[in-house]
């Protein structure tokens, strides 16, 4: 591995020593006086400027096993080595010509300050920030403007991902600053959020293709006007309308969707309104991912309507149906299944007493399907018959603890493999 990759070796960090002798004499006596290391060996080259590309969580990583490794009475300081050395090494990498490809703010403002300072003089090829737990009352107005600088300095920032504390209601510009990406910006993710006038900034970047919201004041939908390819709502189940606007705004470009409800109680979405809404302005969608919905009618046949869905995972509630409706439903359900699905994924397997009758009467080109579970035998039945009569199944997806008979497996695996669910779940 060449010496521009050095963080990604699997082996002892000792090389973290080499880059020392290139710090200035300042960064040295912090590391003299609050690491204990007192002797710093000159090195033949300076090893910081061969370093092509800088990954800050592999390069924590191996500054911990190094300090764990070389620093024996490292838990006798005041303050943690590991703070110390990663902000000195940190600082070297980017005036040195590292690229920084990611940014993920901690809540050290003193270290933060310091980072971002060198970032927006010497780093500007970052595709990813994110900030994590912005709080107003907390972060200082100079960390604030020193973000925005770095905001602004940037070629082609790609994705930028925020994530406030206690739902902030003021930015203080650092949403406005994205109008200096209009032109590269492609996924926004925003978090635990009210949304203001300052992502009004968002309809002038014209390539945003993703948006993901989570837990956020959805009155965005009175503020976003531009129609993006992926969308990804985890709310709390109270006012659908904003997001059927949402939906209404992207229209025929919206590919990918996925609603979730954050939390479970008596409160439950205006289903009708979404389901409406996509069926209304949302025909090209390739994937769906819809949980904590009702299995009801109105929900199954939008999925029969979506005929360029290739991708599908649902979770939803059939508390309340009576047995024989809901193994009506489910047999309607297989039959509709558009002849484009290839990926199907029953979350938690909430169909599980009627896996049977799904396989007995679809006849979707499944390549993977997840189940969880087999439970009883007449499911595995209708799975070894569903492998033969449509000759494109390739995977199952199952819990990896699956217990199951030795036979079973075997006669299943004969026709289809069963595989762990982790190693083949889509995300949206």
């Amino acid at each position: 591995m060449p010496e521009g990759y050095p963080f990604s070796f699997n082996k002892k960090p000792l090389f973290i020593s080499k880059y020392f002798s290139s710090l200035g004499e300042d960064e040295k006596l912090i590391l003299k006086e609050e690491c204990g290391i007192n002797e710093i060996s000159k090195t033949l080259f300076n090893y910081a400027r061969f370093l092509k590309v800088l990954d800050l969580f592999l390069l924590e990583r191996q500054v911990k096993k190094w300090i764990n490794l070389e620093l024996v009475n490292s838990e006798s300081f005041y303050d943690d080595p590991k703070y110390h050395i990663n902000n000195s090494l940190f600082k070297l990498f980017i005036e040195c010509g590292a690229t920084l490809r990611k940014l993920d703010l901690d809540d050290n403002i003193e270290s933060a300050i310091t980072l971002l300072r060198a970032l927006a003089k010497h780093a500007t090829k970052i595709s990813t920030l994110i900030i994590d737990g912005f709080d107003p009352y907390y972060y200082e107005m100079q960390l604030v403007h020193v973000l925005i600088n770095v905001i602004k300095s940037q070629e082609q920032l790609r994705l930028f991902s925020f994530t406030g504390y206690d739902y902030p209601k003021e930015f203080y510009g650092i949403i406005s600053a994205l109008d200096s990406q209009k032109n590269s910006l492609q996924e926004v993710r925003v978090e635990h959020c009210a949304f203001n006038a300052e992502f009004n900034v968002l309809n002038n970047c014209k390539n945003l293709e993703t948006f993901y919201i989570r837990c956020c004041d959805t009155k965005l939908s009175n503020i976003l006007d531009c129609k993006i390819s992926t969308l990804k709502i985890i709310d709390e189940p109270y006012d659908a309308q904003p997001i059927a606007l949402i939906l209404e705004k992207s229209g025929l470009l919206l590919q990918r969707l996925s609603i979730e409800a954050s939390i479970i109680d008596e409160i439950i979405w205006e289903e009708s309104v979404l389901l409406e809404a996509i069926k209304s302005f949302c025909p090209n969608i390739t994937y769906l991912n819809i949980n904590y919905f009702e299995f009801s009618t109105q929900l199954v046949k939008l999925i029969g309507n979506l005929q360029k869905l290739q991708f599908l995972s649902l979770m939803c509630f059939v508390y309340g149906i009576p047995e024989e409706e809901l193994k009506i439903r489910v047999i309607q359900f297989a039959e509709i299944l558009p002849l484009t699905l290839q990926y199907f994924d029953l979350g938690d397997n909430w169909l599980e007493p009627y896996i049977d009758v799904l396989f007995n009467h679809c006849n979707s080109p499944l390549k993977k399907i997840l189940i969880y579970r087999l439970g009883e035998e007449k499911n595995t039945k209708a799975l070894i018959e569903f492998c033969i009569r449509t000759r494109t199944l390739n995977y199952v997806g199952v819990e990896s603890n699956l217990v199951l008979d030795d036979n079973i497996r075997k006669e299943v695996e004969a026709y289809v493999a069963l595989v762990p669910y982790e190693r083949i779940v889509v995300d949206c």
